[in-house]
């Protein structure tokens, strides 16, 4: 096979650019490790704090670190473009966007729980690979802990943006329901941060988080202490397909349908427990109908993470492995089988699609 790809002719041009673009993925996939220990170490943050910028051994001093790491990571940094460098002072520091985005959990921008996630999957990368022969997958409770965190660090700015702003309005009825007292189900709430945005949010409504993963659970109950909303929130170790029938008015899968081994279950347990007139609210990555619209910045992302957590969290359970690239149609089928007539796409950002789902 390698013979014959070798004796092909080849376009030298093009060559040079994929070889570039191979090179550039190399430096990428590192510049993500050095970005997980300046997120880890407080070299962000240092940065950002500076009004004058640093130099290797300022930066060094400050987060107590060994100068000569920092001299070579502030490198690698800016040649990413993650921080600035000011060659007529030899001082580097951040910008006001690179600070935002890497330093400021509270923003919408806030990008930096990426990297524990990306960390924590490659991490799995030497059992998934063997379940790439034999097949096989990977609990969601297996990974590395980081995954958790990285995982509500990533999705919180999004939610925070859009959740109350964008996503309830959007579903119909919803936010009157919230505003005036209503019981609503989180299924695969993680760290509680969705619920405990929306329990800020509807103060006469209940909530009810359930996830599979008991330390998730003990985390989302010390956030919400922390928030001020224990009242109000009640969080649970629970599987989906097991939701109890509590007749809930608003039922939330925020980023987890596609994860499940029994999303089809999850469905129908969710249909049961709706109180009339309830509705779902099925939170799901951006992805296109058709294989190739999956091919941008995206899906590569989304299509990576499904390969290396969420295809293998389903498969180790014997589930259908939907994955986070699963089409409208695919959700749309599974929503079907599980009791729901009303399916739509009732709104949507560049990185998640927002369903509703009606009995």
């Amino acid at each position: 096979m390698a013979q014959a790809a070798t004796s092909r002719e080849i376009d030298q041009d093009k060559m040079m650019e994929f070889v570039g673009k191979v090179v550039g993925d190399f430096g990428a996939s590192l510049s993500t490790v050095l970005g997980f220990i300046g997120q880890k170490l407080g070299l962000y943050e240092a940065l950002a704090n500076s009004d004058d910028g640093m130099t290797p051994e300022e930066l060094a001093a400050a987060t107590d670190t060994t100068e000569r790491y920092i001299r070579e990571w502030l490198v690698n940094q800016a040649a990413g473009g993650y921080v600035h460098y000011d060659p007529a002072r030899g001082r580097y520091s951040m910008l006001a966007e690179q600070a935002v985005a890497l330093t400021d959990q509270s923003s919408p921008f806030f990008v930096g729980g990426g990297f524990y996630v990306v960390k924590a999957m490659a991490n799995a990368q030497p059992r998934i690979a063997d379940y790439f022969k034999n097949g096989g997958g990977m609990l969601w409770g297996e990974h590395d802990d980081d995954l958790f965190v990285g995982t509500e660090r990533f999705f919180r700015p999004g939610y925070t943006m859009h959740l109350i702003n964008d996503w309830v309005p959007a579903m119909k009825g919803a936010k009157d329901k919230l505003e005036n007292g209503a019981k609503v189900a989180d299924v695969g709430c993680g760290h509680g941060a969705s619920t405990i945005i929306m329990a800020k949010a509807f103060p006469n409504s209940r909530f009810y988080g359930y996830d599979v993963h008991e330390k998730s659970i003990e985390t989302a109950r010390q956030r919400a202490a922390d928030a001020g909303v224990s009242d109000r929130v009640t969080f649970g170790v629970g599987r989906a397909r097991e939701l109890p029938n509590e007749q809930f008015d608003l039922i939330c899968f925020f980023d987890c349908l596609h994860d499940m081994g029994d999303p089809v279950g999850a469905m129908k347990a969710a249909s049961s427990a709706l109180a009339p007139d309830g509705s779902c609210m099925i939170v799901e990555p951006m992805a296109g109908q058709t294989v190739e619209e999956n091919f941008n910045i995206i899906g590569r992302t989304f299509s990576g993470a499904s390969t290396l957590c969420c295809t293998s969290n389903s498969l180790a359970e014997d589930g259908p492995a939907l994955g986070a690239v699963a089409s409208d149609d695919a959700l749309r089928a599974v929503a079907n089988e599980g009791g729901f007539t009303d399916f739509r796409r009732a709104t949507e950002t560049p990185f998640n699609r927002v369903f509703e789902a009606r009995a």
